[in-house]
C-alpha cells in the first residue's frame, strides 16, 4: 500500500465530515491523518485526508467522494507539486543536565521551545511529516512524555486554486 493525500473541497455544512470519513470506513481504509478547516470562502471547508491505499481502490473512493452531495472538488496532492505540513508538539524530559542537549536538538531542527517546565520542555515543530519523524527520533533518547500532532494539510503549488477550479466547473 502507498500513502496518498487527498484535498477535498466541501460545502461548510453539518455532518459533511462524517459522511466523508464514513466513506473511507465503509471501504475498510484506515485514515492515517485527517484535518479540516475553513477556506477563503466562508461557505466552503477543506478536508485533507491521508490514507494508505493502492491506486485502483483510491480511484474508486475518489469517484464516490465526488458523488457526495456536499463535495465540490477532490484532488490528490502530489508531493512534488504541493506543499504539505503538519504541526507537532512534543513534551520531552529535560532536567538541568539534559536541557542544553535538548535545546541543541531544537536548534538543529529549527523548531521552537514553547514551554519550559522544571523537568520538561514542550517543543513545537511545523514541517513535512518526514522531518517531524526525524525530530522525534532525535528527541527519543531524552524521553518523550507526550506527543500531539495535527493532521497533514496541503496546498497545490502555482497560481491556480482548488476553489477557482471548482467554481469554473459549477
Amino acid at each position: 500500500m502507498s500513502r496518498h493525500t487527498l484535498s477535498v473541497l466541501v460545502e461548510n455544512r453539518p455532518a459533511v465530515l462524517t459522511r466523508v470519513a464514513a466513506l473511507f470506513a465503509r471501504r475498510g481504509f484506515n485514515i492515517h491523518s485527517l484535518a479540516v478547516g475553513p477556506t477563503e470562502h466562508e461557505e466552503t471547508s477543506r478536508i485533507t485526508v491521508v490514507v494508505d491505499v493502492e491506486a485502483n481502490p483510491l480511484e474508486q473512493v475518489t469517484k464516490q467522494l465526488n458523488k457526495l452531495v456536499n463535495v465540490l472538488k477532490v484532488v490528490e496532492l502530489d508531493p512534488d507539486s504541493s506543499v504539505q505540513r503538519e504541526l507537532l508538539m512534543v513534551k520531552v524530559r529535560a532536567d538541568a543536565v539534559t536541557r542544553p542537549q535538548v535545546v541543541a536538538v531544537t536548534e538543529l531542527f529549527r523548531v521552537s521551545v514553547v514551554d519550559v517546565g522544571a523537568d520538561s520542555l514542550v517543543v513545537e515543530a511545523i514541517g513535512r511529516p518526514d522531518k517531524n519523524e526525524a525530530l522525534l527520533r532525535a528527541l527519543e533518547p531524552f524521553g518523550i512524555r507526550e506527543i500531539v500532532q495535527s493532521g497533514v494539510i496541503g496546498i497545490g503549488r502555482g497560481t491556480r486554486s482548488m476553489a477557482d477550479r471548482s467554481r469554473a466547473s459549477a
